[in-house]
């Protein structure tokens, strides 16, 4: 471009309006940056640029910062000389690392073309999690598109938590993140003092680089591997989990009255004459939800009250934003990292037996076949009679004369009257086409040193359905009230089937006889009643865990495309805001429409997206622990025989699920009868190519124990001869 022409250059920018409007002084925009860049046909120092551009003096320094933050975001970099140039001229990719426990890595681009290959010599270069611009350099020997790092963006990891190492006098820190494969180098002076083998917390001081190892220095001593509760800590840290209160979230929690004040009362309903009752875990110090049914005629009058989050937790103040950064509560065995401080999550919020309480109601009328008449949600004020749990109602139901219904005798009736609606509503579910999978929870159970004793299943009666019902009929009230009045809001969604696990499904349940109908949409319904025929089968285990894995996982979406699982078109979540964030914007949202108004915390996308990775992200850290706790618990049975089920077949190797314990660990595929095995993902089967063994899911395994690793919490077994059936299936 000629210097003629640059004299009223920056009056052409298109996107100048918009500049004047968000700065005083407004500088070119990034897309005209860009389009001057391409327009000029070779890359620029950054003196040149702001030659072309007219960039004065004054403007020198902000000019500086925003051609930063375009390198930072890939929009542009600059060559060995330094020159600036823009990214999309180059052919470079633009994407995050996903790095490997054995070294390696893949980029998966931004624009979700397949993932590229990247060698463990290329991650010396980055660290997991960083953003990257990569040159595709050709396929490896797999077939799969290979590349090289040209340049890292942004660096993912400052901090991280690890086991200190010393060899030869040379300090490194191993990642308790498998993924970060590097060893982090730690020099004496910034060591505090650490002794080999304890766990701390590491600050990065030097990234890597092609030559360079990463460099960083000890900032926490958290303790010993083996301490108790160390587990815990080492997730917490692992996955970024926020489980500190900042100190303006404990200043605010401070100032809260013990109990609900005269003032809160105005413009609230009074429901303290009604006989509500919270019924959870013997274990809940939270209670978020409180039941109470009467007759109506020939229907159903049904009262869901849930705590008044909203009251007390003001969009945008401190604990609002500490709030929406956990995005939920994190339960771990014996410890909880609550979302709200513990003034408000076990105290002024949670309804707590023979207080006052402040709550958002739910009241609904239900007719002898289920169905909704009409519901009304409103703020009130209500007074819980008893803290009730699953086992002492389900005894009261089972034993109206014994001693928890005595204990309980002037609520038994109203307990009565909810179960009668629970078989309704539970009849209507069937109805509806709700899948209902059978699986097994577990809890465990644990002595004075805090490992575990044993773990035990986790049987759920018919207290634990009737509130799940209760709660299911709220949520899915909530929706539609919010629906009907336009008003935008974070949706539970759960879609069906992709095409290819459809496919996939049908075939594997074809070999079995199994048919599911529905097309190409089944429906829920669909998948019901195929689970409902093969039921009594005795591989209904098997076929049960295949079908529930075609299905995808539920999230959190403005966009209502309904719930396929609970067989719903409109579904949210509203029952528990002390916990989930998503009900507390769903409480939001009803208590400003009934006032009138619209209410907009944001880009609703945005907030869907980070509280389905914040729901995530806890899962992933409680899974972390119980597997430690798990593999602590088995090292001490090296040697001995179990009985157990393949609950997972791979390229690698079998898993399996022993009877009576709920652990699981792997046979690897080197530790299977000499052959050549080979992987059948469609079928969930090792099959081998000599001797026509097959290994398949639901197939059942005498195993022995014969390694237990505490540091990447993996079990291993080898066969330990044939079962009571189906071992080596040579059919």
């Amino acid at each position: 471009m000629s210097i003629k022409k640059k004299r009223k250059l920056r009056d052409l920018d298109p996107h100048l309006e918009r500049e004047k409007l968000q700065y005083g002084h407004p500088l070119p925009s990034r897309e005209f940056m860009l389009q001057i860049l391409e327009e000029h046909g070779v890359p620029v120092n950054e003196k040149a640029l702001q030659s072309l551009l007219e960039i004065t003096d004054e403007e020198n320094e902000i000019f500086s910062r925003r051609v930063s933050a375009m390198l930072r975001e890939g929009q542009i970099m600059r060559n060995r000389k330094g020159d600036i140039c823009v990214v999309d001229k180059l052919d470079l990719i633009k994407g995050r690392i996903q790095g490997h426990a054995d070294g390696f890595g893949f980029l998966v681009p931004d624009d979700r073309s397949p993932d590229l290959f990247l060698s463990a010599k290329e991650m010396h270069k980055a660290l997991h999690g960083d953003r990257v611009m990569v040159r595709e350099i050709g396929v490896d020997r797999r077939g799969r598109r290979e590349g090289t790092i040209v340049e890292v963006l942004e660096r993912a990891v400052t901090q991280l938590v690890g086991r200190l190492h010393a060899d030869h006098g040379i300090l490194f820190v191993e990642a308790e993140n498998r993924r970060i494969s590097q060893d982090i180098l730690i020099p004496p002076e910034e060591s505090m003092n650490a002794r080999a083998g304890q766990v701390v917390m590491v600050e990065i001081i030097q990234q890597p680089s092609k030559n360079a190892q990463p460099i960083g220095r000890i900032v926490e001593i958290l303790g010993e591997y083996t301490a108790p509760g160390m587990e815990i800590e080492i997730a917490l840290r692992k996955h970024d989990l926020p489980h500190q209160f900042p100190p303006e979230v404990e200043e605010r929690s401070v100032r809260f009255p013990d109990s609900v004040l005269e003032a809160d009362l105005a413009d609230r309903e009074d429901i303290r004459h009604l006989p509500l009752v919270t019924i959870d875990g013997e274990t809940a110090r939270d209670f978020d939800d409180a039941v109470y049914c009467e007759r109506d005629g020939k229907s159903y009058k049904l009262y869901v009250a849930i705590a008044d989050v909203s009251h007390y937790v003001c969009p945008t103040d401190a604990l609002d934003r500490e709030a929406l950064n956990r995005g939920n509560s994190v339960y771990f065995p014996r410890r909880v990292i609550p979302m709200l401080p513990e003034v408000l999550s076990n105290g002024l919020c949670s309804l707590n037996p023979q207080v006052e309480r402040l709550c958002m109601v739910c009241e609904m009328s239900i007719d002898a076949a289920g169905d909704f008449q009409e519901y009304r949600f409103y703020p009130a004020v209500m007074f819980s009679q008893a803290r009730l749990t699953y086992t002492k109602v389900a005894a009261m139901l089972e034993d109206p004369k014994g001693e928890d219904a005595q204990q309980y005798k002037s609520l038994l009736p109203h307990i009565q009257l909810l179960y009668k609606l629970f078989k309704v509503l539970f009849k209507a579910r069937g109805k509806r086409g709700a899948i209902d999978f059978e699986t097994i929870e577990t809890q465990m159970i644990f002595n004075d040193q805090g490992k575990i004793e044993c773990i035990l299943p986790v049987k759920r009666n018919d207290a634990h359905r009737l509130i799940e019902e209760c709660m299911l009929a709220a949520n899915v009230c909530a929706s539609d009230f919010l629906q009907k009045h336009k008003q935008p809001t974070l949706y539970r969604i759960h879609e069906g089937p992709t095409p290819e696990k459809l496919l996939a499904l049908r075939d594997f349940l074809k070999e079995f006889g199994v048919q599911l109908s529905g097309g190409d949409e089944p429906s829920a319904k669909n998948y019901a009643r195929t689970l409902s025929k093969i039921k009594d089968r005795p591989d209904a285990q098997l076929l049960q865990t295949v079908m529930l894995r075609s299905l995808r996982q539920a999230v959190y979406s403005p966009d209502n495309i309904g719930h396929f699982g609970l067989a719903y078109e409109s579904y949210t979540h509203f029952t528990s805001p002390i916990r989930r964030y998503p009900d507390l914007l769903v409480h939001r949202a009803i208590k400003t429409v009934l006032n009138g108004g619209t209410y907009s915390p944001g880009d609703w996308h945005e907030l869907g997206v980070h509280c389905s990775q914040t729901e995530r992200r806890a899962d992933d850290a409680s899974r972390d622990v119980e597997l430690w706790l798990k593999c602590y618990y088995m090292q001490d049975r090296i040697g001995e025989r179990f009985e157990g089920v393949i609950s997972g077949v791979t390229g690698f190797g079998l898993f399996v699920a022993l009877d009576g314990i709920y652990v699981e660990g792997l046979v690897h595929i080197s530790e299977l009868p000499s052959d050549y095995f080979h992987f059948d993902a469609g079928k969930h089967m090792l099959l081998g190519e000599r001797s026509g063994k097959r290994y398949r899911l639901g197939d059942r395994l005498s195993v022995k124990l014969v390694r237990v690793d505490l540091e990447s919490s993996k079990i291993d077994f080898v066969l330990a001869g044939t079962s009571s059936r189906d071992t080596g299936d040579q059919s």
